[in-house]
């Protein structure tokens, strides 16, 4: 036994530290196995003696990009109960479990199985066991007479060969006849069955019953019992219960139990957790190599530098006597940072301090150097490896194709990537994307073949190789090769997975190879035809948000015809691509193929077609569409469908319509924001009582929403018509402080003013106006030229005219009629002709409104045959008469006594039902 010990002890502790960078002590006191094995355990070496030999600390020598932090050791064998092994070691209970049943079949059970037991070298044999289907006790042949080293005898060959409920049974046997008292190894026993059962309240009540009834007796051995089955299976939250239960009861946690948790949370990357049992360890003055270790690669893990160095600091401080995993992990943080020529230094204090070389260092040399793009470096490096003794291995080259990779050198790395082959090496994921990434883009088509070959011979998924694939070429720019590629049973499989078959149409779409996406849809063999007009759908879908309409349109004239009603959301998609082409009459098309099918339609498929008809100008045709929706009353709009209807109502004037639709919105519930209160403002400023629309816009300041320069421009038409003034000075001055007046603003309250015939503060509004860097414009000076000639202050009207040809302000259709309506007031046709010369000659052109007011200044002026032929001229003009142009000539026949003729064309009016 003794020897047993001394050699597990000089395994775990055989190292040479006789140069230390760090300069760390070379010896360190560990956790002697001997104080958690019973002294008087013969049995368990005659079958430990069957066991291969245990590794006591595991480096993993795998590095790759995808796991860049070296593993620590979890096992900690060396730290943990002797007894676990022969829990664990599942090849050793097939061993004795097939012994027991190795007996012919119908034979009965044999009571008093023997098993050899030697106490101290001369324990005789006894009978405790019987063997019927498993390893059970022979309740016939125990009393209460056993000692408690034959119970606990007894217990271990249960739990290691036996069912847990037996082993369970035999404790509560224990338990009735007095054998657990001060029996520590007993209470471990079960702890890990209870553990394996994950019965961890059970577990729980056992531990507050030692510990009332051991008191200080109570050690570590109980709590790395469950501390090492939660490390194993993962329990982060449960190992870390167990550990703040040990430091309530006051037992003090050994290596062992420091080196469990500290891999349990590196393999969670639970740095709070880590961080604090980690202060512990240091609080009890313990050191665990491995902790140090974990907490590095964490801290390195998650990026946090900083940290990881200053754990390096403390382990200098610690005097930590470095052992293989220390020193590689502390090579990798150093990598990881970028600090490759302290990796260097440190690597050589390695070997200086004892330790061989070593291929693991050398590939996280490789690694870090690689990542840097220092290739020259990691190539050196490489050579260097033969130079030493060691022989590159299957990670050293994965690293030297992904550092040529990073760098873009395609020559060097299809040459490491053919020795890894040629070397019996397998490439890993990673070297595989690199390679695809490197010949998508060097134009390599038939590498790229070899490469999906060595994909498929690795084992990888179809979908998955398609995936790398059109990220590879996609990144490079060269999707249209990706068609050379897909071949054979590659091609075979996108033809019968609908997945790879709409991932690779979709791609094909996105960089406009319609053509190429076609042929694969014509060429599957899967079918399923909802599916199927999914993708289609996806694919018009992906063609319109990337401004791709003619593609859009190729891909649904190639759809199958469906005999079946036609998909509601295809056409509607294809509606609003036709909308955007202007090809209102497709679009059409489509609406009424719908409306014939018989399929309902939804609010966004009515929404679509309102607005094609808004695009193509045809708000008759979209006020039908909304009277349609208004007589569903399950279809309810939404607030983009409500900001429609307030704009094609305010542009067609139906003011009731804005009036109903505004308290429709009240009720609806909708939650209103900035720009459907915008909306309602400005489209309903006529159809609402100015109170209302004042209060609306109160609201929208009070909920913190900012109208913009339109809104202001509406309200101040509001208060301006309804004569509020002082309204009008405050919501100007708030406009002009917030940056949002513009020449529309002061052309309203220049109109407002003038309307009111206020012209002292109409004329300050222009200075202001060209005080703030705005010139007059045209609807200023029309304003003015209304306001003093309804006034009769002619004078100021032609000061007007005279400073619009001064500033070359070129009249407009508004500035005739103004002109034509003033000068027919005054009586003054000279001038009526004169402007109606200039209006033909240089203006646009009589309009309806230039005759109306012409027909008024000549019924004024006596002349009621030239308003006669007026109305025969806008008829040959292609100008139809409205109803103020009769009403204007009745009233004109009937002020000149020309009654009967007055009565003419009254009847006349009424006959053409305007």
């Amino acid at each position: 036994m003794a020897s047993l010990r001394l050699s597990i002890s000089l395994n775990a502790n055989k190292s040479n530290f006789s140069k230390n960078p760090l300069q760390f002590p070379t010896h360190v006191s560990l956790f002697s196995i001997s104080s958690c094995i019973p002294s008087s355990k013969p049995c368990i070496i005659t079958i430990l003696s069957r066991f291969n030999p245990v590794k006591v600390s595991r480096v993993e020598t795998e590095l790759s990009e995808s796991e860049p932090v070296l593993s620590t050791s979890r096992d900690l064998v060396q730290e943990s109960l002797n007894q676990d092994l022969i829990e664990r070691n599942q090849d050793l209970k097939r061993k004795i479990r097939k012994n027991y049943r190795g007996a012919k079949k119908g034979r009965k059970s044999q009571v008093g199985f023997k098993f050899n037991y030697k106490r101290h070298g001369s324990q005789q044999r006894e009978d405790f066991f019987v063997h019927d289907t498993d390893l059970d006790v022979d309740y016939s042949v125990i009393n209460s007479n056993l000692s408690l080293e034959q119970c606990n005898y007894i217990l271990k060959q249960l739990e290691g060969c036996s069912s847990e409920s037996k082993t369970l049974r035999f404790f509560e046997w224990m338990k009735s006849n007095g054998k657990l008292e001060k029996n520590v190894n007993a209470y471990n026993v079960i702890l890990r069955v209870l553990a394996r059962r994950e019965d961890w309240d059970c577990a729980e009540r056992m531990i507050r019953e030692l510990s009332d009834s051991f008191g200080s007796a109570l050690d570590f051995r109980i709590f790395n019992t469950l501390i090492y089955i939660c490390s194993k299976r993962g329990h982060m939250k449960l190992g870390g219960k167990w550990f703040l239960m040990m430091l309530e009861l006051g037992v003090q946690p050994n290596v062992a139990t420091f080196g469990m948790l500290m891999g349990l949370y590196q393999k969670g990357w639970n740095v709070e957790e880590a961080e604090f049992v980690f202060s512990q360890m240091r609080s009890f003055r313990i050191i665990c190599q491995s902790a140090y270790s974990a907490m590095i690669t964490i801290y390195t893990r998650l990026r946090l530098y900083d940290k990881a160095e200053e754990v390096i600091g403390i382990m200098r401080k610690d005097n930590v006597a470095l052992n293989l995993e220390n020193w590689l992990v502390l090579l990798n943080a150093y990598c990881q940072q970028g600090k490759l020529e302290e990796a260097e230094e440190l690597l050589i204090a390695m070997q200086e301090s004892g330790f061989s070389p070593n291929i693991v260092a050398y590939n996280t040399l490789i690694t870090g150097y690689g990542k840097l793009s220092k290739m020259d470096a990691a190539q050196h490096l490489f050579l260097e490896i033969k130079n030493v003794g060691l022989g590159p291995d299957e990670t050293t080259y994965r690293s030297m194709i992904e550092g040529w990779g990073r760098t873009g050198n395609y020559k060097e790395a299809k040459w490491y990537y053919s020795e890894l082959k040629r070397l019996g090496f397998s490439p890993n994921s990673s070297n595989l994307y690199t390679l695809i990434n490197l010949q998508a883009k060097h134009d390599d088509e038939e590498g790229a073949v070899r490469t999906i070959q060595d994909m498929l011979k690795m084992g990888c998924q179809y979908s998955s190789i398609l995936g790398t694939l059109l990220k590879s070429y996609e990144r490079a720019g060269k999707i249209d090769k990706v068609p050379l590629l897909l071949k054979g049973s590659f091609y075979q499989h996108v033809l019968v997975n609908q997945t790879s078959c709409s991932i690779l149409v979709m791609a094909y779409v996105k960089h406009c190879l319609v053509h190429d996406a076609l042929e694969v849809l014509q060429d599957k063999e899967w079918n399923d035809p909802a599916f199927e007009d999914n993708l289609y759908h996806l694919l018009i879908c992906s063609c319109k948000e990337l401004g791709h309409l003619e593609n859009a349109v190729k891909i649904y004239s190639q759809m199958p015809k469906s005999n079946g009603k036609p998909n509601l959301h295809i056409l509607c998609t294809m509606i609003d691509v036709y909308s955007s082409l202007g090809l209102f009459t497709e679009g059409e098309k489509l609406y009424l193929q719908l409306k014939s099918s018989g399929i309902a339609l939804d609010m966004i498929a009515f929404s679509i077609v309102v607005r094609m008809y808004v695009k193509a100008g045809l708000l008759k045709d979209a006020c039908t569409v909304l009277e349609t929706i208004e007589k569903q009353k399950d279809i309810i709009p939404d607030i983009y469908l409500f900001r429609d209807m307030l704009r094609i109502y305010q542009r067609c004037g139906m003011m009731s319509k804005l009036n109903d639709l505004y308290y429709k919105i009240l009720r609806s519930g909708v939650v209103w924001d900035q720009e459907l209160y915008s909306c309602i403002i400005n489209c309903c400023a006529r159809a609402l009582p100015v109170y209302e629309i004042s209060r609306l816009f109160n609201e929208m300041l009070r909920c913190g929403f900012s109208p913009n320069t339109i809104t202001f421009n509406v309200m101040l038409d509001v208060y301006g018509k309804a004569k509020n003034f002082r309204k009008v000075k405050e919501l100007f001055w708030m406009a002009r402080k917030r940056g949002l007046v513009d020449v529309i603003s002061y052309n309203t309250v220049i109109a407002a003013y003038g309307h009111n015939r206020d012209f002292k503060n109409m004329a300050s509004a222009i200075q202001k106006m060209q005080f703030d860097g705005f010139s007059v414009s045209l609807e200023a000076y029309n304003c003015m030229l209304d306001a003093y000639g309804k006034e009769g202050q002619m004078e100021s009207f032609r000061y007007v005219l005279q400073r619009m040809k001064q500033s070359k302000c070129t009249s407009d259709q508004h500035t005739y009629n103004i002109m034509i309506n003033i000068y027919g007031k005054q009586g003054w046709i000279d001038e009526v002709a004169g402007v109606l010369t200039e209006l033909k000659e240089c203006g646009p052109g009589p309009d309806l409104c230039s005759y109306n007011t012409l027909i008024k200044a000549y019924g004024i002026a006596g002349m009621i045959e030239d308003a006669i032929n007026l109305v025969k001229e806008m008829r040959q003009n292609g100008i139809e008469p409205d109803k103020i142009t009769y009403t204007t000539l009745i009233t004109a026949l009937q002020k000149n006594d020309k009654y009967l003729e007055a009565v003419k064309w009254s009847l006349w009016m009424k006959q053409l039902v305007l």
